[in-house]
């Protein structure tokens, strides 16, 4: 696999040179494009922040997002494809890469497709007027009388210039003013249409394509020794009987509580790691709240209000009231985070391969941590083996950066261990949910509706701070968060707290507290369990309301889009058949009520034993105008299975001392053959813009599981997971 050393010395030397065609400089009119160009191109407004035209006449796209599975590499290739009249084979993505793409921040939120596509499209729509104008100039013809096909714009006479003739080596640094010109819808050929991922191919063969994957000539490899829970110190190493036992130690790092392993080959360090966890002494540290009900533990600690939303009189008098609960929740990546870095004493110089998020504020928060100039430190995004949400990848990097300092000249390769991963990730926050709602019963409409929340943050992302950085909260100086016993109000806890049905009197209060575990980002953020307990809700609702719930739904909706996914979801529910034990259950929510909608149809079948044994699952989506349709399948697919699993079996335990969830058989998912069956269905809006869609279903799912075990029961199950012993205890 190239270096980024390579790449990045192959590509630093296009010379670049500005058309003075699309009238005043960026600065004489910033603040009203700003406001006014779609995505990120507010912030890099020039057309070769995107793409530059190579000399073979290929087109290589720049974008500040990483892969992360969600098929934003092909997605941004079609559009720029599509509006340069390009083969797909002729349009290079680099991925994020810091001095190189523009700083998009982070890769979150279902926002790719919004924000950095979108842009992407409309540099490209511009640098195609900007091509033509030239041909035209260069021709001696007039614009309209052009034809540009594969990277070639032929005129009338038959007369002809390559992009790259065009430019003669060098690059489009225009600014993009509006209007832009976009290809007419009639003329795609390649958005909205299911073109596979290429890369798909190098996985399923094992082929190297992940940051785990990569090797570099004379790398080091590296462990890292944790203490046994969050606040714990190092009392005693025995270097030299650590290297006893293991010769092939090359070195050991210790700072402070920080205690790297470095090794020529990567069986000796995890032996060295192996050894450590059996000798190494640690302080206890603080006990973790174990031996009561978490979501009563929860309610008790100091917060910080936050009233979200307040329409209307409270609620007086409720029809109903329920609780709700989600627990801890693991990212539980596949392939445990894995970085690679390398140090030039000489030059002060630090690059860094990662799978993080974000490489922008990854770098600005190693800067902090290592004292360094961020100009001197070069982060390179590579694809990892699995992760929506803020997993160690930050983490693992600032492991390997550490040690690279320690260990100048050399590379060094950082694998975290399946019980690192799972022990030290940050967690998706605990949620306790109270709800009370009032109905008029004469219409069976929702005249009041109250929502309380109670977590952690959902976003505890580095943004260019070390303390946020686990390794950097155990060195000798530490850095670490304040402990203030209250989150600030924020994070995502409260998204989709506000339900999309109209309610004349709504209020939402959002109570942010500093729970016992580590959390940040995982996908949906609160959504997951807003969705979930509004659901289930409505379910129960409707019942008291005596209304079907597809009714007593569509009674209290008004978006017609909204009314649009519910409808078509309620024929899929009606074409399915049950038996004894089986049910079928219901659930709707829009993404962040601005993003993508869907509604998804569960079907549960329940063994004896209270086992819902592999759940069907039918989603409707509605994403606005769908550019890659296999991939907008595969997102939503996806995230019902990955919300399957949470809403069925996950649930991170912990004692007194330390997290138990240390691997799989402690923190069971899905097995490939409980994998339910998904089908997906599709609603294509082109006229409207697209929608991010990669966490619109695992709320809906969730509590379209819930429901339909209610279904096939009689049991309604509030707290998550549905174990089967909470389907077959008493009510």
């Amino acid at each position: 696999m190239p270096t980024s050393r390579r790449h990045f010395l192959q590509t630093a030397g296009c010379l670049t040179i500005g058309f003075s065609l699309l009238g005043p400089t960026w600065s004489e009119a910033a603040t009203s494009a700003a406001d006014e160009l779609p995505g990120s191109l507010g912030d890099y407004p020039r057309i070769d922040s995107w793409l530059e035209v190579l000399a073979d006449g290929r087109v290589r796209v720049l974008t500040g997002k990483i892969e992360l599975g969600q098929g934003i590499r092909i997605a941004v290739a079609q559009m720029a494809a599509e509006e340069l009249s390009l083969p797909l084979n002729r349009v290079e993505v680099v991925l994020a890469e810091t001095g190189r793409t523009p700083n998009e921040g982070y890769t979150a939120g279902s926002g790719s497709i919004e924000n950095s596509a979108t842009a992407v499209r409309y540099a490209a729509a511009a640098a195609r007027q900007k091509l033509l104008t030239l041909a035209a100039t260069q021709l001696q013809a007039r614009v309209f009388q052009l034809k540009m096909q594969n990277g070639v714009i032929t005129a009338s006479n038959g007369q002809t210039r390559t992009f790259a003739q065009l430019l003669n080596g060098q690059q489009l640094t225009d600014e993009v003013r509006l209007p832009v010109a976009l290809k007419p819808k009639t003329e795609y050929q390649y958005v909205g249409k299911a073109v596979p991922r290429p890369e798909i191919e190098r996985m399923v063969r094992a082929q190297e394509y992940y940051v785990q994957d990569l090797r570099f000539p004379g790398m080091l490899h590296a462990r890292v020794l944790r203490p046994l829970n969050y606040d714990s110190k190092l009392v005693q190493l025995d270097e030299k009987e650590l290297k006893r036992a293991v010769p092939g130690l090359a070195k050991v790092v210790v700072n402070g509580s920080f205690v790297g392993l470095l090794a020529e080959r990567e069986y000796d360090a995890k032996l060295a790691q192996d050894w450590g966890k059996l000798h190494v002494r640690w302080s206890e540290g603080r006990a973790l709240p174990a031996g009561q009900p978490l979501q009563d533990y929860l309610r008790t600690l100091p917060n910080t209000p936050k009233r979200v939303q307040d329409k209307g009189t409270p609620t007086n008098a409720p029809t109903l009231r329920a609780s709700y609960y989600k627990p801890y929740l693991m990212h539980g990546s596949i392939g445990p985070s894995c970085a690679v870095a390398r140090y030039d004493d000489a030059q002060r110089r630090l690059e860094v391969w990662t799978h993080s998020q974000g490489v922008y504020p990854l770098r600005e928060a190693l800067a902090d941590m290592l004292q360094l100039s961020k100009d001197n430190i070069h982060v390179k995004g590579v694809p990892g083996s699995g992760c929506y949400g803020h997993n160690g990848a930050d983490d693992v990097a600032a492991d390997a950066a550490l040690l690279a300092v320690a260990a100048p000249g050399r590379h060094v390769r950082v694998q975290w261990a399946r019980e690192d991963e799972h022990c030290w990730e940050p967690y998706g926050s605990a949620m306790v949910l109270d709800l009370s709602a009032r109905l008029d019963p004469a219409t069976g409409r929702l005249t009041h509706w109250h929502q309380q929340v109670w977590t952690d943050t959902h976003s505890n992302r580095p943004g260019g701070k070390a303390e946020k950085l686990l390794p950097a909260q155990y060195l000798a100086q530490p850095r670490r968060p304040a402990d203030e016993g209250a989150t600030e109000p924020s994070g995502g806890g409260y998204r989709n707290a506000d339900p999309l049905y109209a309610i004349p009197n709504l209020r939402v209060d959002a109570y942010f507290f500093q729970g016992p575990l580590r959390v940040s980002a995982l996908r949906a953020l609160g959504a997951y369990g807003n969705v979930f307990a509004i659901e289930s809700f409505m379910d129960e609702l409707a019942e008291k309301a005596g209304l079907d719930a597809w009714d007593f739904r569509l009674r209290n909706l008004q978006d017609k889009r909204a009314i649009a996914v519910v409808e078509r979801a309620r024929t899929i529910a009606r074409q399915q058949q049950t038996g004894e034990n089986e049910g079928v259950g219901f659930a709707f929510a829009q993404y962040k009520n601005k993003a993508a909608y869907v509604a998804v149809v569960a079907k549960v079948s329940i063994h004896e034993e209270g086992t819902p044994y592999r759940p069907r699952l039918w989603a409707v989506i509605d994403a606005g105008e769908v550019i890659n349709l296999d991939g907008l399948k595969n997102q939503t697919e996806g995230g019902m299975i990955q919300a399957a699993s949470w809403t069925l079996l996950e649930e991170v335990k912990f004692d007194r001392h330390q997290v138990r969830s240390r691997h799989w058989e402690a923190y069971p998912i899905f097995h490939f053959d409980e994998i339910p069956y998904v089908d997906v269905t599709v609603i294509d809006r082109p006229a409207e813009p697209p929608l991010g869609a990669g966490e619109a279903a695992q709320g809906p799912t969730a509590a379209a599981l819930a429901n339909a075990v209610y279904r096939a029961t009689g049991k309604r199950v509030r707290e998550l997971p549905l174990r089967p012993e909470k389907l077959t205890r008493e009510a």
